[in-house]
């Protein structure tokens, strides 16, 4: 899914920028000298894991195998641009993005239920719900100004607070894992500003990769199981400025 939604942003940027060709008079042609733009953002996410297992992950008892679910969701987000100079521009964005991880076990049912099934095995899957204060800080390098369009490529830091990551787990809910409230991303992406009379708009593609890792450790076999956690995120988000 995430690679059909690349080529197709590739392919609509390529007949932006070859329809963009066409001269054609300028919206608002002194957007980009103004030293200070606000707006907000509208965004949908995948996230999910990136997994390593421990190194003794094949002498444990229950757990035999371990995936990852990618989960939908959506951000929202204010945003602060500062001019840096003619190609460069300083970008802060906090806001809120809401989503969920599934992890699913694969498990030996003759150890965890009375009822064996076929292959001996059970799936007990985690549904991981983050609610994340994000404090992204980017720098964004822009293309030349091609009538009512330019290309942009980010890179930055986002310090992310999990809201959710030490709520209590229900008793429906075990076993379960527990995350940690902080996460930093690196984070890199690109997109096109659309010049319209009043405003401009933004859309981007961003992939983020969580540099901590993020399970907090409480010697239980599902826990131990894993030796390292990171968080993933694709977003495409829209600006308004």
């Amino acid at each position: 899914m995430i690679r059909k939604l690349f080529l197709f942003i590739i392919s609509l940027l390529f007949i932006i920028s070859v329809y963009a060709q066409i001269e054609k008079p300028q919206n608002t042609p002194v957007y980009d000298r103004d030293p200070l733009h606000f707006g907000f953002t509208l965004g949908l996410s995948t996230m999910d894991f990136g997994i390593k297992m421990a190194d003794n992950f094949y002498d444990l008892d229950t757990v035999l195998g371990i995936n990852n679910k990618r989960q939908p969701g959506f951000n929202i987000a204010m945003v602060t641009n500062l001019r840096m100079g003619e190609y460069f521009d300083l970008r802060f964005l906090p806001g809120l993005v809401f989503g969920q991880r599934d992890l699913i076990y694969n498990r030996d049912s003759a150890l965890v239920s009375n009822n064996l099934e076929e292959n001996n095995r059970a799936e007990h899957i985690m549904k991981i719900e983050s609610t994340f204060l994000q404090f992204p800080l980017q720098v964004k390098y822009k293309a030349v100004r091609v009538n009512n369009y330019r290309p942009y490529l980010i890179a930055g830091v986002n310090y992310c607070y999990d809201l959710e990551a030490q709520k209590r787990i229900k008793d429906a809910e075990r076993p379960k894992i527990r995350l940690k409230r902080h996460d930093v991303y690196w984070e890199v992406g690109f997109g096109v500003d659309y010049y319209f009379p009043f405003f401009k708009l933004s859309s981007e593609l961003k992939f983020s990769v969580g540099i901590l890792d993020v399970i907090q450790p409480d010697n239980r076999e599902y826990t131990n199981a894993i030796d390292k956690l990171n968080s993933k995120m694709v977003t495409l988000q829209f600006h308004f400025e």
